[in-house]
């Protein structure tokens, strides 16, 4: 039994071995493993909702925290454990487990409506230029909009939820424009990946504020309404299906190095966020696998997935 569709191949019937989706931290653990870890009590999850722009998801190392993965606003973060510090737990969509810190989420948790398509901000007031205060928010941040409002553009009306039981919450202001519903997935991995062209890499990154190979893959499945794991190494053995040595290679496709992920873009050119460029860049595609040879070895599997 697994709890996670991402975790590396286990016994059948045994907890996964990858902490990454093992969802115990040995004080508590997620109801689904009981019988299969040793935990001091097994809890049912709380969806809680990551309230600011980006959240550090990060696991214990000493008296260190080192961060792993990012979560957006409106992210679910599953919660097993809350510390007036921390809340210990995995992220709702691909299963990712770690700590966030506690005034990063809200246990009020928000249905969203619309992702974030391009770099924007939440305002104070759905007025062009009334002197508002502004949050900037990055793409693949998902907001719940409640209604919209008309000045110079359209500003969506977005829930902001309750961060403790005693508030009620309230509403922040976005421009329309720049939000997709996501009742309408996207159909173009490509596409998708492009709009965080010259973002900057950041190793663990998840977000246009910075990003990394595998976090760019993920945002780009994510637009298009497929469930993808946060790493690499996790994206090379469940995401897709692989393809023979031979196959063509068609616009969307994905190739793998230890390590490393990029998009086949469809034009001899790959896209991905590398530190060769320190950014989201595209490159020829020959030429990259000739660069990335020489630290990384060669191109391990490729994979496709089919956009319905």
């Amino acid at each position: 039994m697994s709890t996670s569709p991402f975790d590396l191949p286990n016994p059948q019937g045994a907890a996964p071995t990858d902490r990454r989706v093992l969802k115990s931290n040995g004080r508590v653990a997620d109801i689904s493993l009981k019988g299969l870890v040793q935990t001091e009590r097994f809890v049912a999850p709380e969806p809680w909702m990551v309230i600011c722009p980006t959240a550090e998801l990060t696991q214990p190392f000493g008296r260190f925290a080192r961060g792993e993965r990012q979560l957006c606003f409106g992210a679910v973060f599953q919660v097993l454990e809350e510390t007036p510090d921390w809340v210990f737990g995995y992220a709702d969509y691909d299963g990712y487990v770690g700590y966030l810190p506690r005034d990063a989420v809200a246990p009020q948790f928000l249905t969203p409506t619309h992702r974030v398509a391009a770099p924007s901000y939440w305002a104070s007031t759905p007025k062009l230029k009334d002197g508002y205060t502004t949050q900037p928010m990055p793409i693949g941040a998902q907001v719940a909009v409640a209604t919209t409002h008309q000045d110079h553009c359209t500003w969506a009306e977005v829930d902001f939820p309750a961060s403790d039981p005693d508030n009620s919450g309230g509403a922040v202001y976005m421009p329309m424009a720049q939000l997709m519903p996501l009742d309408r997935p996207a159909t173009d991995l490509v596409a998708e990946a492009e709009r965080y062209l010259g973002a900057p890499y950041m190793w663990g990154g998840n977000s246009s504020f910075g990003i990394d190979c595998s976090g760019l893959v993920q945002a780009a499945c994510r637009a298009c309404g497929v469930v993808c794991p946060g790493d690499s190494d996790q994206q090379a053995v469940g995401l897709g299906e692989a393809l023979a040595d031979d196959a063509p290679l068609m616009r969307g496709d994905f190739l793998f190095w230890k390590g490393h992920v990029a998009i086949v873009v469809g034009d001899g050119r790959i896209l991905h966020a590398n530190a060769h460029h320190m950014a989201v860049a595209y490159e020829v595609m020959e030429q990259a696998i000739a660069r990335i040879a020489v630290s990384d070895g060669p191109v391990t599997v490729r994979r496709r997935v089919n956009i319905a």
